[in-house]
């Protein structure tokens, strides 16, 4: 098993025009340039960098391919997602959907280059619904005017919540079952569950889920095209170096290419989604 203290750290985006990029996230999401420098630059709620955006103005963009299927922010309460939800509501922001899924509640919109995002808060640990032993994910309806009724006085353009962090990452793949063996059999991910034939949800240390493997792009789906839109590869963040070199070592030994880069490791599942180990959340 993956060392149960497993995060998942910042998402890196290809985006067609930082400076549009930029102004929705801050204006309709409420994130805080931490830096910029030429045609990158790094966003977050004050704390480590959540969000690297990458301009390529020519990059292609996939279609039915696998890729991100949307980046999950995780705020640290249901105050902080109301305040979300009434930023949303003041910027006029197309919500593509809300949804109440038993342990969390989340909103789903996308950003100008389509990446999907969810926005949302988990509920405790011990309210989470288990049916004869498992953990139950469903999909219910939001109430979103009860949710809005809890956004207080508090001026949401102060931004992300402090502590906000990206809760998991939502991918589309290829086939299930060869995504499962590498983020379960090689990564060490516990499998969590299952939904349908067309998606798996794993997770470190009991969490709901870290990542979402999906096949709604279609089964067998290719890659995206080199350098295109969307995700460049999305950060796993180990609590130790020993904890590192325990995964990199089964990687390596399933004869996984993993390629040293600055400050971690570098490989590509089998449906050609890239992810950085590291201890390090950015």
């Amino acid at each position: 098993m993956i060392d149960p203290g497993t995060t998942i750290g910042a998402v890196h985006l290809t985006i067609s025009d930082l400076r549009h990029s930029i102004r929705f996230y801050q204006a309709h999401l409420g994130f805080v340039v931490h830096r910029q420098h030429d045609r990158t630059a790094w966003l977050g709620a004050g704390g480590p960098d959540l969000l690297i955006l990458t301009q390529d103005e020519y990059a292609p963009r996939g279609r039915a391919t696998t890729g991100l299927y949307h980046l999950a922010i995780l705020v640290p309460s249901r105050a902080d997602l109301a305040r979300s939800f009434r930023l949303l509501v003041q910027t006029g922001s197309v919500l593509q959907g809300a949804a109440d899924h038993g342990v969390s509640e989340a909103l789903y919109l996308a950003d100008p280059d389509g990446n999907g995002i969810e926005v949302y808060r988990d509920r405790p640990r011990a309210q989470w619904p288990q049916h004869a032993g498992h953990l139950q994910m469903g999909v219910e309806p939001l109430d979103l005017e009860t949710l809005l009724s809890e956004a207080g006085e508090t001026d949401s353009g102060a931004g992300l919540a402090p502590g906000t962090v990206i809760g998991h990452v939502h991918l589309q793949v290829s086939q299930i079952a060869e995504a499962e063996a590498f983020y379960v059999g090689i990564l060490g991910f516990e499998l969590t569950l299952r939904y349908g034939r067309g998606a798996s949800f794993v997770a470190a240390g009991g969490y709901h889920h870290h990542l979402g493997l999906n096949t709604w792009a279609g089964v067998g789906a290719p890659p995206s095209p080199p350098g295109a839109l969307g995700l460049r590869y999305f950060v796993v963040s180990l609590p130790t170096d020993a904890a590192l070199a325990a995964v990199v070592d089964r990687v390596r030994a399933a004869g996984v290419l993993a390629e040293s880069v600055e400050g971690g490791v570098l490989l590509h599942d089998p449906s050609r989604n890239a992810i950085v180990l590291t201890t390090r959340l950015g």
